[in-house]
């Protein structure tokens, strides 16, 4: 099986530890088993998968994603 291409969300207002955990806790529970990777420092989110699914995920929890690459 081939690895997925990661959409990588910028989210400016993930801004603490806590912030992590929510959008971690919500992807985990919407989009289970999909990979993803949460950069704290770079208010950075990657994402394999359905990049409007995981959009609206982030959003969802609280968040404002925009779409880096």
């Amino acid at each position: 099986m081939s690895e997925q291409p990661k959409t990588v969300f910028n989210v400016a207002d993930m801004s603490c530890n806590h912030c992590v955990g929510t959008i971690k806790s919500a992807l985990e529970s919407e989009m289970p088993g999909v990979d993803f990777e949460i950069d704290l420092g770079a208010h950075t989110v990657s994402v394999a998968g359905d990049k409007a699914k995981a959009e609206a995920v982030i959003r969802d929890a609280g968040y404002t994603p925009e779409v880096v690459k």
